[in-house]
């Protein structure tokens, strides 16, 4: 299953917005600095969904394609 993210680094919590069926919202703690706000999304979205997430599109984007495997 794939999902388009939409990242905002550098916010008070972490947590996981869904929009629509296949786009959510994510804010993190994390500053996007190499990489750290990666790690996080990664271990939300698992913690999330209990699946394995994989970067396909948007490594150094807000806007990410997400594959849940």
């Amino acid at each position: 299953m794939k999902i388009k993210v939409k990242v905002k680094p550098n916010s008070l919590t972490s947590c996981v917005q869904q929009i629509s069926e296949f786009d959510f919202l994510v804010q993190l703690k994390s500053l996007p600095v190499k990489g750290k706000a990666n790690l996080e999304l990664l271990k939300l979205l698992k913690k999330h969904f209990k699946k394995s997430p994989r970067i396909i599109k948007g490594k150094t984007s807000q806007v990410k394609i997400i594959e849940l495997l």
